[in-house]
């Protein structure tokens, strides 16, 4: 029998069942009716032997995110802004709360899996989401559907800009439940939480002010350009949304304890635990996105769609509360639609302009208003030399990691700053601080040069090692460590003052990771007219662009690619040479 075949036949009978199965079933009897069909199920049992159910836990990152809709203030209100009545086709009474049999659940993602180029497939892991997304989770469900009609058309935009499957919008709902500042414990920021390395390497930038990150179509273009990055490596969607989530180094190892097989569900036992419900949640967002009527969950509408938006070029720095007292436009929203300014500040300049979103009806306005709006003075007393000022403070921000040993006396000292300082600006209330702890310090006259011992140059680089920054992971050690930088733990411990090999989860650590040389693999270094250097990189079996530009400091994907002219279908090919334009 034929996909097409199959998928008719599925649908005829999912078309049938639905009167069976779905009318008045409610939350107070919610005990899954008995399965009188058949479909997949040979298939599902034989895939639930080799992976085991996993429980959606009520800690895990995915929930996180849900539950971090509660409190966003981004709707009109917290009723329903559609007519229900006319979403409502299947005339559920307002509190049902509909519940599938397995066979009505599988026949439907069958349904969906014939229309996509993912892998989506029924099993008990997915179901577990499923649940959470159309029972437990159903109210925030139903804030997700309002969000994605204003996120999901950019989305859009982007993927088929850089020619990708449609269906990775889906992604960002797993990712940040579409909460445009989403941040998560692992310090991950934005709709496609970006960690802050990565978001560097392509291209997202991070300041005191201007945080890209939390920028909708930045964010997106980068998570477009890392996705086909990790599809190249892999070449199946499933394993790079494994990647995206874990890591390209979990998943590889996971394909070699796998035996070398390139299959998502071959290598499901060995990926790490939080990643093992990454897809089944993907493959149920997928679900809910297009069967939430059948669950009786409709949009609640956050304040604007995308169509009720515009955007403007900032010329000169603003403020919000310029902005809001000379427009008459509330702050609260212009935060909800321009996330990416954390402080309610837009530094631009003549050199570097910023994008402002406004609604509709205040573009023209801006327009008209723009040279009195940069002169206008708020009833704060907000005004140019004060902004200016507030960039000027925000150049001057560090952040420090506490290392074993430290106290806020030494840092203070370090940092040429007083303790009372160090408490002003990180809201402590005493003395404590603890390893690995984040401190942000205004230190205007810090020049970043050490007087201790332990560092025996001001540059990053010691004995041919680059500095680097390790977060320690949930069940590492400093042995493990040590074996992935190539260096000793007596090393670690010299470099971050440890007095012991006690570590802690999410510690930050200082490493100086073995300098990988250009000379292995890059031809002689060139230097044009203009002056600029470069040298060519002769590819190797297994590199790819974020590999490459991980050899070359400051070198970003993105400018390989324009620099070599890649596009999203070119294959790396061993042996190839790249122009690689070095920095400094």
């Amino acid at each position: 029998m034929t996909k097409y075949k199959k998928a008719f036949l599925l649908i005829s009978i999912l078309s049938f069942s639905f009167g069976v199965f779905a009318s008045n079933i409610t939350e107070s009897d919610s005990t899954l009716v008995g399965d009188s069909l058949n479909i997949q199920i040979s298939k599902i049992q034989k895939q639930e032997i080799a992976n085991p159910e996993i429980p959606v836990e009520e800690n895990s990152v995915i929930l996180g995110m849900l539950d971090s809709l509660v409190n966003l203030k981004f709707y009109t209100n917290t009723s329903f802004t559609t007519d229900t009545n006319v979403l409502n086709v299947f005339n559920f009474p307002s509190d049902s709360v509909p519940v599938y049999p397995d066979s009505i659940l599988a026949a439907r993602i069958e349904n969906l899996n014939i229309q996509t180029p993912f892998e989506l497939t029924f099993n008990k892991n997915v179901k577990n989401y499923i649940r959470t997304y159309s029972v437990k989770k159903r109210e925030l469900t139903s804030k997700v559907l309002g969000l994605s009609e204003l996120y999901f058309p950019l989305f859009e935009e982007q993927l088929d800009k850089h020619n990708m499957p449609l269906e990775l919008k889906y992604l960002a709902v797993v990712e940040s439940a579409l909460n445009p500042t989403a941040n998560s414990r692992a310090s991950a920021k934005g709709l496609w939480q970006f960690m802050y390395a990565t978001g560097k390497m392509y291209g997202l930038k991070s300041s005191s002010l201007v945080e890209d990150r939390f920028d909708p179509i930045k964010s997106t273009d980068a998570a477009c350009r890392h996705l086909q990055d990790l599809y190249d490596i892999y070449g199946n969607w499933s394993l790079a949304l494994a990647a995206y989530n874990s890591g390209a180094g979990n998943v590889n190892r996971a394909i070699r304890r796998a035996g070398g097989v390139k299959n998502y569900w071959a290598v499901w036992p060995y990926l790490p635990r939080e990643t093992r419900g990454y897809v089944p949640a993907f493959i149920a967002v997928v679900y809910i996105m297009n069967y939430a009527a059948e669950h009786n969950i409709y949009p609640i509408e956050p304040s604007f769609f995308s169509a009720e938006t515009d955007t403007i070029m900032v010329n000169d720095v603003l403020s919000f509360d310029q902005i809001s007292e000379l427009m008459g436009i509330s702050k609260a929203d212009l935060k909800y639609l321009n996330p990416t300014f954390k402080r309610g500040i837009i530094p631009s300049t003549k050199d570097k302009k910023y994008v402002l979103t406004l609604p509709q009806e205040y573009i023209s306005g801006f327009i008209d208003k723009e040279e009195e709006l940069y002169d206008y003075k708020s009833k704060k007393g907000i005004e140019r030399d004060k902004l200016l000022a507030e960039i000027e403070k925000a150049k001057q921000r560090n952040i420090h990691y506490v290392r074993s040993g430290e106290n806020l006396g030494s840092i203070a000292q370090k940092y040429r700053c007083s303790v009372r300082n160090l408490r002003s600006w990180n809201n402590l209330r005493g003395n404590t601080i603890y390893p690995g702890q984040k401190l942000v310090v205004f230190a205007p006259g810090y020049s970043g040069k050490r007087t201790s011992t332990a560092s025996t140059s001001k540059s990053t680089n010691i004995n041919g090692r680059t500095k680097d920054y390790h977060t320690v992971k949930s069940g590492e050690n400093l042995g493990l460590i040590a074996k992935k930088y190539k260096c000793s733990t007596s090393d670690i411990k010299k470099w971050n003052n440890l007095r012991s090999n006690t570590i802690q989860p999410k510690q930050k650590l200082i490493v100086y990771a073995p300098t990988k040389k250009p000379a292995k693999t890059a031809s002689t270094k060139t230097t044009s007219k203009s002056g600029n250097n470069y040298v060519y990189h002769t590819i190797r079996k297994g590199d790819t662009l974020w590999d490459i530009a991980k050899l070359y400091d400051g070198v970003t994907v993105d400018e390989i690619r324009k620099l070599n002219q890649i596009n999203n279908s070119k294959k790396l090919k061993p042996g190839d040479k790249l122009k690689v334009q070095l920095k400094g």
